[in-house]
């Protein structure tokens, strides 16, 4: 029997024991807790401010703003994921992480999905792979929740940086920290287990990358806020500059951050900002979160949009995570072009599955990867959504790709 057929099946049975038929009901009669409410109800309880709303209006009547959706093929068998052309280049991008990590019986399809990906550096020509924040469940809960199997707070770093150490070494990884990276349950305040995991020499391949860090909240060097500098691979030859954000960003982070950004060895750079929360599900701009950090002056969406992204000539992407529904796709991803203060086309993109395969205390998301794939021609960009654990087995590949406009695309950053 095929082994790929028995580690997946194998996953399965996990995940159904850990979704038993009690608690699924449980969760089917419970309405989730406030904090994991906020996590949605943002989207919907404030609308877009007027000028979100002219962005989108911009990006809906010019058609050189527009995501292009991928075109219509006649169905063929499973393929697995290839470059369009040879010449191009792969950013993997890997949604909210906190609902595989606060329980064991997920840990294995994170493994699935990062040894996928180590599988396919050559073959993909995958440069970076990006995490949008919520790397756990809870920094630091004291209740064994959703049951008696879950992590605690910092068990779930534990978990989580045993999961990376297959990635150190072998491929650049470029994280960011969520609302649930921080206090207890969510956000309440800025403590963090995240710099004793993750130092700035945890990971050689992205150590070599790193140009400059900032003090976080208790003056201490982290890679909180962070940047990172880049060259694609030929014949791209693009040079990249990579900022990551906190949740929630200070108006020092935003200052520290333009000022990487302005720099003139940078102004010729591609620059992507990696930041956790920032769009909304119809791919407007948050423009206000209830979390004690932002009531305490920590930036939303607009606001990292209005002081460092649009001021900023050379940022022409943003990516983030955070917003989901219970197995509702079009809650977890969005995506929407802006323009910057120099004219030039930003990219703005959510990806974020975590509550995708049996809601919030599922499988974590079906281990669903966004794959940007860059092409030579230096300007275009193919977004694809392609899960490793359906594609491992045959009695699942057909399972494995999502193909609706949303989640297959292309845009442009010329």
């Amino acid at each position: 029997m095929n082994k790929h057929f028995l580690l997946i099946l194998a996953m399965m049975l996990a995940v159904n024991a850990c979704v038993s038929p009690k608690a699924t009901q449980k969760a089917a009669e419970n309405p989730a807790p406030k904090a994991i409410q906020q996590d949605t109800q943002n989207a919907a309880d404030n609308p877009a401010p007027k000028a979100i709303q002219q962005d989108t209006q911009n990006a809906a009547d010019n058609p050189a703003q527009k995501a292009t959706p991928a075109p219509k093929v006649a169905a063929v068998g499973y393929q697995p994921p290839k470059l369009s052309d040879a010449g191009s280049w792969t950013m993997v991008v890997i949604p909210d992480v906190q609902a595989y990590v606060e329980r064991p019986c997920n840990h294995g399809i994170v493994d699935i999905m990062h040894t996928w990906i180590l599988d396919n550096l050559d073959d993909l020509r995958i440069q970076q792979v990006l995490y949008t924040g919520d790397l756990v469940y809870r920094n630091d809960q004291k209740d064994l929740t959703p049951n008696r199997h879950s992590l605690l707070g910092k068990e779930q770093y534990k978990a989580f940086s045993r999961l990376m150490e297959r990635m150190d070494g072998r491929v650049p990884y470029i994280l960011c920290t969520g609302n649930h990276d921080y206090g207890h349950l969510s956000s309440e305040n800025r403590n963090t287990w995240f710099n004793e995991f993750f130092p700035t020499d945890r990971n050689p391949q992205t150590r070599k990358h790193l140009v400059a860090c900032a003090y976080n909240s208790f003056d201490v060097t982290s890679l909180e806020a962070s940047a990172y500098e880049f060259t694609a691979p030929a014949p791209d030859n693009r040079k990249f500059l990579f900022i990551t954000l906190p949740f929630a960003p200070t108006n020092n982070d935003l200052v520290w951050a333009k000022s990487i950004a302005d720099q003139p060895r940078f102004a010729e750079h591609i620059g992507v900002v990696l930041t956790h929360s920032y769009l909304n599900y119809k791919g407007e701009r948050i423009e206000m979160e209830k979390y004690q950090l932002n009531q305490e002056g920590g930036n939303a969406g607009e606001a990292i949009f209005q002081k460092l992204v649009y001021p900023a000539k050379n940022i022409r992407l943003v990516v983030c995570g955070h917003i989901a529904k219970a197995d509702k796709w079009e809650y977890g991803v969005a995506f929407s072009m802006a323009t910057n203060s120099s004219g030039k086309s930003v990219a703005q993109m959510a990806f974020n599955t975590q509550a995708i395969g049996g809601g919030f205390h599922g499988s974590g998301g079906d281990g669903w990867l966004r794959l940007l794939e860059f092409l030579p021609d230096r300007k275009t960009v193919k977004a694809t959504t392609f899960s490793p654990l359906f594609g491992i087995s045959p009695s699942t590949r057909h399972l494995a790709w999502k193909h609706d406009e949303r989640n297959e695309f292309t845009f442009t950053i010329d």
